[in-house]
Formats: C-alpha cells, sequence, structure tokens
C-alpha cells in the first residue's frame, strides 16, 4: 500500500488549497446567508475539483478514488460545507455514470463535475431514516413512466436541480427488495421543496421534498427496475471514506489553530502550550486524526484497487465524524472564552461536524455492518 501522491494528486492538493484560503473568511457568511454562491460552485468546478475521478467523457478528469478524497480534505479546511459539494457531487456522479442511461448520465454527470448543477440524493425519509431499504415512498406505472408519492429528507435540497430518489414499485415488503431509483427533476409538477432549520450545516440547506402525483419519465430510471437499492448503495461505501476526510479537513485546520493560540498566550509566565494539562490533548488530538485520515486513505486505496473496503467505509463512516467533533470541542476548550465565541469558527465546525454523526448513516448503522461483515450476516445484530 503506496500512498506517495502522484504529480496530478499534488497538483489537486494544492488547488484545492488554494480554494481553502480562498472561501475561508467567507464561511460564517455562508452560513448567515444558507447557501452556496453559484458561481463559486462554477469556479470549483471549472478548477477539477468537483468528481475528478469521473471519466473525461463525462466531464470528469479520470482521476482515481483517493484524489477525490483529498481534495474534500482540503476544502474542508476552508469551509465543512462547501466541501460537501465534492462529496455529493462524487456520490451521484458515481451513481449516475455506472446504473443511468448514456443519455441520462450524459445530459447530467457533465453538469455536475463542473459545478453547474447540484443533483441531491433522497434516502432519508422523515418517518425512517435508518431504515432506508423500506422507503414509504411509492412509485407506480402510469402514462409511459412513473408516478411518485411520499417525501424524502436531503441535503441541497434548496439549491439542487434534480435528485436521485428510491421508491417502492412493485409492494414487495422485504427490506431492500422492490426498489427503485429515479432522477427527480426538483421543479417538475407535484415537487414542493420545504426547507428545514438545522443546528448546522445550513448552508448545505437541508430540506424535505415532497412528491405529489409526480410524474417521472421512464428514461430516469436508475438500474433496473426494483433493483435500485443493491446495485445503487454500493456507491456509498465511497462517499463514507470521503466524508471520513471532510470532517478530518475540518478537525486538523482547527488543531493547527489551536497550536498557535497556546503557543501565542500566556498564563503564569509561560507559554499555554508549554502545560502538559495544555500541549497533551493537542498530541492526542494530532495522533486521532492522522489514525482516521489514514483509515479513509486506505479505504479509498482498497476502492481504486477493486478490492473489498464495505467494514473499512463503515468504520470512516462512524469514526472519524466522532473523533472530529471530540477534537473540535476539545480545541475550543483550550481556546477558553474565545472559542465559544461565534466571531471565531471554532463553534460552527463543531455544529457542523456533528451532523454527519447523524447523515448518511448513523454510527449505530455502521457498527451494524461491520458485524456483519465480520461475523457474518447470520450470526450479526
Amino acid at each position: 500500500m503506496d500512498f506517495t501522491l502522484t504529480e496530478s494528486q499534488q497538483g489537486f492538493v494544492k488547488e484545492a488549497r488554494l480554494v481553502a484560503e480562498q472561501i475561508a473568511p467567507g464561511y460564517k457568511q455562508r452560513e448567515i446567508d444558507r447557501g452556496i454562491d453559484p458561481e463559486l460552485r462554477r469556479e470549483i468546478g471549472a478548477r477539477g475539483l468537483i468528481a475528478p475521478e469521473l471519466p473525461a467523457a463525462l466531464g470528469g478528469r479520470g482521476e482515481r478514488r483517493l484524489t477525490s478524497g483529498l481534495i474534500t480534505e482540503q476544502i474542508a479546511r476552508g469551509d465543512f460545507n462547501v466541501a460537501y459539494l465534492q462529496v455529493v457531487g462524487s456520490l451521484v456522479g458515481q451513481i449516475l455514470a455506472a446504473n443511468a442511461s448514456a443519455e441520462l448520465a450524459k445530459t447530467w454527470v457533465p453538469r455536475i463535475a463542473r459545478g453547474q448543477s447540484i443533483v441531491g440524493i433522497g434516502l432519508s425519509e422523515p418517518g425512517a431514516g435508518s431504515d432506508a431499504g423500506n422507503p414509504s415512498l411509492q412509485a407506480r406505472r402510469e402514462r409511459g413512466g412513473w408516478v411518485l408519492n411520499g417525501t424524502k429528507s436531503m441535503s441541497f435540497a434548496l439549491q439542487a436541480d434534480a435528485a436521485v430518489v428510491f421508491a417502492k414499485t412493485d409492494g414487495a415488503q422485504r427490506r431492500g427488495r422492490g426498489i427503485s431509483a429515479f432522477l427527480t427533476s426538483l421543479d417538475a409538477d407535484g415537487v414542493r421543496v420545504e426547507g428545514i432549520d438545522d443546528m448546522g450545516t445550513k448552508a448545505v440547506t437541508r430540506g424535505m421534498v415532497h412528491y405529489t402525483n409526480a410524474w417521472i419519465p421512464q428514461g430516469n430510471l436508475i438500474g433496473d427496475e426494483g433493483q435500485g437499492f443493491t446495485q445503487v448503495m454500493q456507491g456509498f461505501d465511497f462517499s463514507r471514506a470521503l466524508i471520513g476526510l471532510q470532517c478530518i479537513g475540518t478537525a486538523a485546520v482547527t488543531i493547527e489553530e489551536t497550536w498557535e493560540y497556546v503557543k501565542g498566550r500566556n498564563a503564569f509566565d509561560k507559554p499555554l502550550s508549554s502545560f502538559q494539562g495544555v500541549a497533551f490533548p493537542l498530541a492526542e488530538s494530532e495522533t486521532l486524526i492522522e489514525a482516521a485520515r489514514l483509515l479513509c486513505y486506505q479505504t479509498l486505496w482498497l476502492k481504486d484497487e477493486g478490492l473489498p473496503h464495505t467494514s473499512q467505509a463503515a468504520m470512516c463512516k462512524w469514526w472519524a465524524p466522532k473523533t472530529a467533533y471530540d477534537v473540535i470541542n476539545s480545541c475550543l476548550l483550550l481556546h477558553g472564552q474565545f472559542g465559544y465565541k461565534t466571531d471565531r469558527p471554532i463553534e460552527q465546525r463543531l455544529r457542523d461536524v456533528l451532523g454527519l454523526q447523524i447523515g448518511d448513516g448513523t454510527a449505530q448503522i455502521m457498527k451494524l455492518i461491520i458485524a456483519r461483515q465480520s461475523a457474518g450476516r447470520e450470526f450479526a445484530p
């Protein structure tokens, strides 16, 4: 296993770090504005920093998946929420490139990679967040297409042009069976978007998307009918490692800022950093973040090599967000009263990172995946 970066990857890291420096001053304002400027999104896409692992024929750069992780980590240093553009872009872009019709993929995937459009993903529902294999959203055949009824919860609901959603199509009662995936336009008749006021990730504008007799063309079916859950869900192993690195990038920059703060602030005639009670928690944070980073890199390397990585991806998803939250919280406390102020980014980072201990799969679900991979489904919870 070799994580030596190629010349191309070094270039992407440098470019993403420049973007992070550019966007960091606007982190708080984007929360206040409740959104990400479309021009910024297009600029990031033009630099090749959204879904670069996609094939060049679909607007990507033909890079390895690890490159996407490196980019996500760097952008998250400047703005946790802007980095989520890359996470969702890679996840949905991969789903469409691998499973959608050629026509549908050529229409939407280049727009995602160029930052021209956001395509969200609707897996969770108001009454079934973790029970993704048993959606209430129903799809029935009608007029040469499908009619959808139900509600989905998704990130970027107020900024996306379209969304990939999962719906029951054959009435099967068993979880994970009879589920199909569709690409739905969010400005279509019968589709209504309702914003949600979360405590963090406000710039991501999470919301509920309500489908009321919304008609979807047959060509917008993604993958085989009734096989959407098993086919499309495979892409989540990829995004779980990206989410881990999104959280790690935010925690890493917070550690760096905290070292500078404790070196420059004195107590009892000595820098705060000279006290073990200050330096040792930061040393522990450095260790934990480095370990989480390497786990995420390993997961993406395994995916690039075509090797099994489901357990590692689940580990990334439950452990990295928790570790990042704990580290940022520790750094906030080391800043004392100044960390608690809202004019510094630490409290916002803490709120933002917390959301990914919930969204895209809770720790309990991830541990269930790990247990089933290790012991076998018949011996696990």
